[in-house]
């Protein structure tokens, strides 16, 4: 992709089929390895990144992102534009996934961007940093809330304790990357077609309520369900109809028809021209759901191939620190496999046994596997083309930029976890 100027969806596919055929993956069985590991990349990601890709081109369109866009400033000032990005990002990231996350608020970074005239990645990258923590930090995000279940660990305080690594963690390097020389030298310009380019008067915007209502309506819905999910047990009706409306692909779909429904007279007179908007955002988005599929399919390559169990025998014979080991297997897995949610699920079947008689809170134990699966995020990563393709990146800055953000994170959180069981130690003696 660098030397060549190859587009990335056939490198990474190119890539995949030479790795298969070194790993002695059957010729027979490699279309459909490939197949595999798109159809559940892009099975995954296409409903939530596509819906959320349309709901941020209707609230732009409509003038909704201006409007809280504008309320921010208004609130922390221009100065302070990065801590409104931080709060923001991690109040709504404590509960919701990295991808649905970005493309929600990822809008509103846009429009303070032409507001302000500040550069993409001053605004854009603390918000991205402290989703990204959010997400690989804390439950009840997939992965750490697995591997709290393997562990046996408790849900509720794995996040009050995560809350204390997370938090700082994630704050520091938001309010610092972008500062460093070789961030703040990248100038990328907004990426067309994924967020309006008009500047609206206050008169033609829609209200400050109406514009946060439609914003935040996709994470009440999914916070409800989280909530739901953790509080209550048994197999009622009901708690099936809030587990539906509460995944993230059926939440931002009634967000669209909420979105359409408010705003649709402020972008044109008929439904076809809400269509329009719908449309270009699904046409921006085609190329970084290809991409994301292909990585898929490398991450599958890499999984048929049995990396994962090969760590697995390596590590065994290790004799360090449980918590260590366990960030540590989780960071490999985590390079090799691209995915956090397999890393951390993987890393935490090798850590297992290390539980029993060390002494170790589990709790800290799930922490300290989730902090590992966010580092040296790269093309394998889904969540790395996301980030590449809406900050307008090439391959190499992007690998300078968020490889070098998780990875400091990832280390930042060992350190932290670390802190938080020696403070349990002490409490209890």
């Amino acid at each position: 992709m660098t030397r060549l100027r190859l587009n990335g969806f056939a490198a990474l596919l190119l890539v995949a089929v030479g790795v298969a055929l070194v790993q002695g993956i059957p010729v027979a069985t490699i279309p459909d390895v490939l197949s595999e590991g798109i159809g559940d990349q892009i099975g995954d990601t296409m409903l939530t990144i596509g819906l959320g890709a349309m709901v941020g081109r209707v609230m732009g369109d409509a003038g909704a992102a201006q409007r809280i866009a504008g309320k921010l400033l208004d609130a922390f000032g221009p100065r302070w534009v990065q801590v409104a990005m931080v709060v923001t990002s991690m109040l709504i990231g404590v509960t919701m996934f990295y991808e649905v996350a970005f493309v929600i608020i990822v809008p509103i970074a846009f429009t303070l961007v032409r507001v302000t005239g500040a550069k993409l990645l001053w605004v854009g990258l603390p918000m991205s940093i402290a989703l990204s923590t959010m997400h690989s930090f804390l439950p009840p995000h997939p992965g750490p809330t697995a591997v709290a279940a393997t562990f046996h660990a408790s849900v509720g305080l794995t996040l009050f304790y995560g809350l204390f690594v997370a938090v700082p963690a994630g704050a520091l390097i938001a309010l610092t990357w972008p500062r460093l020389p070789f961030v703040a030298r990248l100038t990328p310009a907004i990426p067309k077609g994924l967020v309006s380019e008009r500047e609206f008067t206050d008169e033609e915007m829609p209200g400050l309520g109406w514009s946060l209502f439609v914003a935040l309506f996709p994470v009440v819905l999914i916070v409800a369900a989280a909530v739901t999910d953790m509080a209550a047990s048994g197999d009622s009706p009901f708690l099936h109809v809030v587990a539906f409306v509460g995944s993230a692909p059926i939440a931002l779909l009634l967000t669209l028809c909420l979105a359409v429904w408010v705003f649709g007279p402020r972008i044109g007179r008929s439904l076809s021209d809400v269509g329009v908007s719908c449309g270009s955002a699904a046409q921006a988005m085609a190329m970084i759901l290809l991409v994301i599929g292909a990585g898929g399919a490398f991450k599958n390559v890499l999984v048929e191939g049995g990396i994962s169990d090969y760590i697995k025998e390596v590590t065994d014979g290790w004799s360090i620190s449980p918590i260590v080991l366990a960030w540590l297997v989780a960071v490999i897995l985590r390079i090799a496999l691209g995915s956090a949610t397999v890393a951390v699920v993987t890393a935490s079947g090798v850590a297992l046994p290390l539980l029993a008689g060390s002494g170790v809170h589990p709790e800290v134990m799930v922490l300290a596997v989730a902090c590992g699966s966010i580092a040296f995020s790269h093309v394998n990563d889904p969540g790395f083309w996301l980030f590449k393709e809406y900050f307008n990146l090439s391959v190499i800055e992007a690998i300078k930029v968020r490889t070098s953000y998780t990875t400091v994170l990832a280390v930042l959180g060992l350190g932290g976890v670390l802190v938080v069981e020696w403070g349990l130690d002490v409490l209890s003696l």
